[in-house]
C-alpha cells in the first residue's frame, strides 16, 4: 500500500461519510480534481492551507487503489503531488485522524 492523504475540515469529513462519497472541497471542484498529498506533504498542505482551521481530519487512502484516476503532477515547490480526477469513495479510506 501507497498511503496519501486528503486533509478535510470537519463539516466536509461529516458530509463525506452521510454522503459515502466526496466530491470535492471548493478548491477541488474550482481545480477539476482532488487534492490530495503524501505522508510527507501533508505537514505542510495543513499549513498553507488549512492553520484557522479546526477539526481538520487526515484520511488515509491507498494510491495503489486508484491507480487508474491517480495523476502525480507537479505543484508546490516543484514536488509530485497525487491528484485523484474523480470522486473518492468512502470504502476508499483505509484510515481516519485528527490532522
Amino acid at each position: 500500500m501507497t498511503p496519501i492523504i486528503k486533509l478535510l475540515r470537519a463539516s466536509e469529513w461529516l458530509q463525506f461519510q452521510a454522503d459515502g462519497v466526496f466530491a470535492g472541497s471548493p478548491d477541488d471542484l474550482r481545480d477539476g480534481f482532488i487534492h490530495l498529498s503524501t505522508p510527507g506533504q501533508a505537514p505542510g498542505t495543513l499549513a498553507k492551507w488549512f492553520a484557522a482551521e479546526a477539526g481538520v481530519v487526515a484520511l488515509t487512502v491507498d494510491a495503489d487503489a486508484l491507480a487508474a484516476d491517480l495523476k502525480w503532477e507537479e505543484s508546490r515547490g516543484g514536488q509530485l503531488f497525487p491528484h485523484l480526477y474523480r470522486p473518492l469513495r468512502l470504502d476508499e479510506v483505509v484510515a481516519v485522524k485528527p490532522a
